[in-house]
């Protein structure tokens, strides 16, 4: 974690650059959600009107922020195609455990750099929001961001290892990615989704990437119904977690040292 930490911040003008691109497409979507309810005429689309869903897409950018896991699908899928997994094989190395404390390193310098930024821009964007979640609501947002963190990482590692058994998996990711995000409520909040649509996406472990936390500091799910919430999430979590260690020793089982 120590090296990751020091590999972050050897590039750092350009790591922060990149860390301010990000919130870009904050102006953009604000502006569209904008145009959809200026030329509606309603002032709301199933209970939410402007104001709750730019409030919630801010907090889901925070959610994501937790949750996603650029590159690291395609990382492991690349150690095992061109066989540089074989590091970790001859070194006392778990890789798994590697790989969650360079991706934890990642999110700390991530946060440090970005924590400046979104203080900006949720007090410019203060009008959006209602006021602060209770005390009970706030601490099952931040523990659902944190399971958020664990959820993504095993969620896409577990993607990344089925390159065992079918090695090229590059469209596979760009399906389940986009998927990902649509699935999650980053893109559109649950509630406007078809009922049917809505009822599977609340069946699956996509939500608690970006919609459940987000709903959860908004105060907009009642406290029976959180706690249900969280008790799933980390189901879904643990799930993952092990689904992720079967598939690393199975496929280790299957890997035949090629390359690297």
């Amino acid at each position: 974690m120590r090296i990751a930490l020091a590999e972050r911040l050897v590039y750092r003008t350009d790591f922060f650059l990149g860390t301010l691109m990000r919130f870009a497409p904050m102006v953009t979507t604000i502006l569209l959600w904008r145009a959809i309810y200026q030329g509606s005429t309603t002032q709301e689309y199933d209970g939410l009107t402007y104001q709750n869903v730019v409030a919630y897409y801010l907090l889901t950018m925070v959610s994501r922020a937790f949750s996603s896991m650029p590159g690291l699908s395609g990382g492991i899928a690349r150690d095992v195609r061109e066989g540089t997994i074989q590091k970790y094989l001859i070194q006392p190395i778990d890789q798994v455990a590697y790989l969650l404390m360079t991706r934890l390193a990642h999110k700390l310098v991530y946060y440090a750099v970005a924590a400046a930024p979104y203080a900006i821009v949720f007090y410019l964007c203060r009008g959006f929001f209602a006021g602060w979640p209770g005390t009970v609501e706030f601490a099952a947002g931040l523990a659902s961001l944190v399971m958020a963190f664990f959820l993504g990482f095993f969620f896409e590692v577990s993607v990344g290892l089925l390159a065992f058994w079918f090695l090229e998996i590059s469209s596979l990711l760009f399906v389940v990615m986009s998927l990902n995000y649509f699935l999650s409520g980053h893109m559109v909040p649950l509630e406007l989704m078809p009922d049917g649509i809505e009822q599977v996406m609340r069946l699956l472990p996509f939500q608690y990437l970006a919609y459940f936390p987000a709903m959860a500091l908004l105060g907009q799910i009642e406290r029976p119904d959180l706690a249900a919430g969280l008790a799933a999430q980390l189901g879904w979590t643990i799930g993952f977690a092990v689904l992720c260690r079967v598939l690393y020793r199975r496929g280790l089982r299957r890997y035949s040292a090629f390359g690297g």
